[in-house]
């Protein structure tokens, strides 16, 4: 009787290890790049193809590659405005088609790499805007700067690629500061804000509410600053990758605290626009484009100090002539680490072969386990 008890115990043992590991293997199909997707997607009509990749695309402003997540992250765009998410949409859509019609490399339009730099131009146009929503004529800009991103995306990467760099936002920073200058703020069409520089009002003062710009932060990557969508954006990161989730909101607590360093001005600090440069440049370094490690992780908290204090500085120089930074802080700094040399450079990823920081830290340990046993058969 009490083997057969025992048996029974095993057995239920065993099924219920075998369910949790079937149902941990199937979480494991949405998590990182996805990349089966893809060979799914092959035979399907191109409406369908196009859904994902411009799924990616979304995805891709936050530096990850998983269509799930930018799902995710649509909706949580359309939750905070149904106008920002329309804008979104289009933005992403037009750069895609665009990309498609002139006949760049598949690879790189599948990946949604020439999509998520119309979609930040169209976002930041409606943002800026003082129109208000919507306002159906600044879909002409909107659709016109995202095409033009797919141009400025491919010259860019033609002549970064020679020093094994990204063309990154690049385009998006260029085509909507050239927006800018352009209309100007009382432009009869397309009127905008101008920026303030976020040191030019009162000194901060350091109350608990500080701690809700942290995860406002990481949302200010998309133009976001509510606090429920960008929980929700935050959770599509950690869908596509924990560590690189970590190291988002590590980076936006980097960029609030060198805000209260500086005495930014309150709104700053509590809608995440002081934290978002540095959520980047920490995430870009902290196990993207670097594989993690205890040093790889010490150089992107630095590099979240650097990106966050380029951007005040940034933002009040541009700010005296009513231009916003952007994300030129971060893109800059980021650029910069890839270019270091030394004891960092030992852990760069080739920028073709960037996947998920696990992934990459999983095919960095094969790697270097590979060579151990070359070495020992070697010295055998």
């Amino acid at each position: 009787m009490w083997m057969e008890t025992k048996t029974e115990v095993e057995e239920a043992s065993r099924t219920h290890a075998s369910f949790s590991r079937r149902i941990f293997s199937g979480l494991l199909l949405f998590n990182g790049d996805m990349e089966h997707l893809d060979k799914y997607m092959e035979d399907k009509s191109f409406v369908l193809q196009l859904g994902v990749w411009g799924l990616r695309g979304v995805s891709r402003v936050i530096l990850a590659n998983n269509p799930l997540s930018g799902g995710l992250i649509l909706a949580a765009l359309y939750w905070a405005s149904p106008w920002q998410g329309l804008l979104g949409t289009i933005g992403i859509l037009a750069s895609t088609l665009t990309a498609v019609i002139t006949g760049q490399d598949r690879a790189e339009v599948s990946g949604g790499l020439h999509g998520f730099n119309g979609m930040l131009v169209s976002l930041l146009m409606g943002v800026f805007s003082s129109a208000g929503d919507w306002y159906w004529w600044l879909l002409l800009p909107v659709c016109l700067g995202s095409a033009t991103c797919v141009f400025l995306f491919s010259g860019l990467s033609s002549f970064l690629d020679r020093w094994d760099l990204p063309a990154a936002v690049f385009p998006f920073n260029i085509i909507l500061i050239l927006y800018l200058l352009c209309t100007g703020p009382d432009n009869p069409y397309f009127p905008h804000h101008s920026t303030t520089p976020p040191g030019a009002l009162e000194p901060n003062a350091t109350e608990l509410i500080v701690i809700y710009g942290i995860p406002r932060g990481v949302g200010q990557i998309y133009a976001c600053g509510d606090l429920g969508p960008a929980l929700l954006i935050l959770g599509a990161v950690f869908l596509y990758s924990p560590l690189l989730a970590v190291h988002a909101l590590l980076g936006s607590a980097v960029g609030t605290l060198a805000g209260l360093s500086m005495a930014v001005r309150h709104e700053s600090l509590y809608s995440g626009l002081s934290g978002f440069n540095g959520a980047l440049g920490c995430m870009a370094v902290g196990g993207l484009f670097f594989t993690f490690s205890l040093r790889t992780h010490l150089f992107a908290i630095a590099s979240a100090f650097f990106s966050a204090y380029a951007d005040i500085a940034l933002s009040n120089l541009m700010g005296t002539v009513g231009l916003p930074a952007c994300s030129w802080a971060a893109t800059l700094v980021a650029t910069l680490m890839l270019l270091l040399t030394g004891s960092l450079a030992a852990y760069r990823i080739p920028i073709g072969q960037v996947r998920a920081p696990e992934c990459n830290l999983r095919l960095r340990s094969q790697w270097e386990a590979g060579n151990v046993e070359e070495r020992e058969s070697t010295d055998v």
